[in-house]
């Protein structure tokens, strides 16, 4: 039989976003493939129900619900943030990283080690934000983070290496996926909003973003 091709890499190109390592592929997740991880995620839901993280030190609550995937977990405590193979909310394992998205990263990421963690975010608030920050909690920042969209669009902002830096913004739609690495690894970047009504395929509205991210660095 033929050899089957990875889902849509036929006709995905990544679009100039003006940051070197940063390459957005609009559109890699048709219908049929975001309904199918929706369906996926939802049910890793019952295992690791999303919850609302505190913000080190303050304990204000996030404007977002957030959970993970994978063997290890990125969580926010009272001292600072990092990486735990247990969800303390449950006391038990993070469901595993659905096959999609682990095919997903192999198609893309250019990467030779799996991803460790699915950072779940869920912005499900008419307000539901993310300020400019960065992923730096990983020893292999080698690796990329490779985001995907779901759902509603959002209004993306990057940044440079300083949050003070000067920013701009692009909207990722809901089957958008980013790979975030190279020299803008460490760039700041955050989501300034969501467009409501921007996409149906959440009954009620709001976007999920999935982040995958390799954490460890790989043994030789």
């Amino acid at each position: 039989m033929p050899k089957t091709e990875p889902q849509n890499t036929r006709k995905a190109k990544p679009v100039d976003t003006g940051f070197a390592g940063i390459a957005l592929y609009p559109g890699y997740l048709d219908a049929g493939a975001q309904k199918a991880l929706l369906a996926e995620l939802r049910a890793g839901f019952e295992a690791a129900p999303p919850y609302r993280p505190l913000m080190p030190r303050t304990g204000r609550p996030w404007s977002i619900h957030q959970t993970n995937f994978g063997e290890l977990g990125w969580v926010s405590r009272p001292d600072g943030y990092g990486y735990e193979p247990l969800n303390g909310t449950v006391n038990a394992p993070w469901p595993a990283i659905p096959a999609a998205l682990l095919a997903l990263w192999d198609e893309i990421a250019g990467y030779p080690a799996p991803p460790e963690c699915c950072l779940v975010n869920l912005y499900d608030a008419p307000k539901s934000r993310m300020g400019l920050h960065r992923d730096e909690d990983e020893a292999a920042l080698d690796a990329p983070v490779l985001s995907v969209s779901l759902g509603d669009t959002c209004v993306f902002r990057v940044g440079g290496f300083a949050r003070s830096d000067k920013s701009k913004s692009f909207r990722l739609a809901s089957g958008d996926v980013l790979v975030i690495g190279g020299a803008s690894r460490l760039r700041y970047h955050g989501v300034d909003r969501i467009v409501p009504g921007s996409s149906q395929l959440i009954p009620g509205g709001g976007r999920i973003n999935l982040t995958l991210r390799r954490v460890t660095k790989p043994t030789q």
